[in-house]
């Protein structure tokens, strides 16, 4: 079973907005953060922001102000991350990936990670 579900994504111009969601599927844990990350070619894989359990959110500089984290109310996991890209860029292009940190525990993996979704800027 995938353990991550990632949906949204797609083409958009400059200036415009994407949603992207990431919802736990086949994980038997409760989730203490989910991440995503931004790969391109040729670069490592870049964290773009994460939001924990507890709704505590953070992002990198270059996307702070213009994306936004949300989740399901479950105060002990993450089960469903909502990110709203706004004011696009075209430097925003990259395969985002949905990682999953399960709550640590004794033979637990210590990630998840969804198959990536594809996010195009341009003109």
């Amino acid at each position: 079973q995938v353990p991550l579900v990632e949906s949204g994504g797609g083409l958009a111009q400059p200036g415009e907005s994407l949603t992207l969601s990431c919802a736990r599927s086949g994980i038997p844990f409760p989730i203490y953060a989910m991440n995503w990350y931004r790969q391109t070619p040729g670069n490592e894989r870049e964290l773009v922001c994460f939001i924990t359990a507890r709704g505590k959110a953070n992002y990198a500089d270059s996307v702070k102000g213009r994306f936004t984290l949300s989740k399901d109310i479950d105060r002990d996991s993450v089960n469903t991350v909502y990110l709203q890209m706004n004011s696009l860029k075209p430097e925003d292009t990259g395969v985002y990936l949905c990682n999953a940190e399960p709550w640590a525990g004794i033979n637990r993996p210590a990630e998840y990670w969804g198959q990536g979704i594809q996010v195009t800027v341009s003109s």
